[in-house]
Formats: C-alpha cells, structure tokens, sequence
C-alpha cells in the first residue's frame, strides 16, 4: 500500500533521460514512514509521508 494516509500522495510515473534524451519508464515513489501518532488518546499506527510527518510536528 504506497499511499500516505494524511494526504493521499501515491507513485507517480515518469521517465528517465539519458544523455541523448532516450526516455525510459520509472516510477518516483513518495518517502513513506510508518509512524505512532495519537488520536483521540488512543495510539495509532499510520503510513504517512516524509512531509506530512514534518507538517505535524511543527503544528504541535
């Protein structure tokens, strides 16, 4: 399951570029972590991205 539970950001594909510009298929996958957050007193384990992980601490 590689999408982020906060903000839905999921793999994006693309290509890759060689010097001559040949472009080949790859996938860009978002940084995810599982991660131990508290809701409403409970303890719950979420797959969340690098940047929402960021978002939260700073709004604590």
């Amino acid at each position: 399951m590689a999408k982020c539970e906060a903000c839905g950001k999921t793999t994006v594909f693309g290509h890759s570029r060689s010097f001559s510009q040949r472009a080949t298929n790859r996938a860009f996958y978002p940084n995810l972590q599982k991660v131990t957050i508290v809701e409403n007193g409970r303890p719950v384990q979420k797959t969340m991205c690098a940047k929402c992980i960021r978002t939260m601490a700073k709004t604590k």
